[in-house]
């Protein structure tokens, strides 16, 4: 790593609050993005609302885990919910949301010899 981004990752670590109690949460949402179905879950709730009807046949899971790990991505604000007549269509709550997945993905893309 060059100093450049030495220093710029310092002054980002620098400029972030993080507190005990923001700790605590972030350790949280980590825990609930490390299961393999609920992370398949966000990313396929990344780019379109979709069902859980959809969510549970694109991944092969049960109608009801999926609505049980929905509820638990939308209490930790992962994921929104919008209503559509009888329908409801789940979709990443935000920017946020997006960037962690991208950024995670381009993290372990780039080749080892980046470390």
């Amino acid at each position: 790593m060059t100093s450049a981004s030495n220093s710029a990752q310092g002054m980002v670590a620098r400029d972030l609050n993080v507190d005990e109690s923001m700790v605590v949460r972030l350790a949280d949402l980590f825990s609930l993005m490390g299961d393999p179905s609920r992370l398949k879950i966000i990313v396929a709730c990344l780019n379109n609302p979709i069902s859980v009807t959809d969510i549970a046949n694109s991944l092969s899971l049960s109608q009801p885990l999926v609505s049980h790990h929905l509820r638990l991505l939308k209490a930790a604000r992962m994921v929104r919910a919008e209503r559509r007549g009888k329908h409801i269509f789940y979709v990443a709550a935000d920017a946020h949301v997006q960037c962690v997945i991208a950024d995670m993905v381009a993290h372990f893309s780039e080749p080892d010899d980046c470390l």
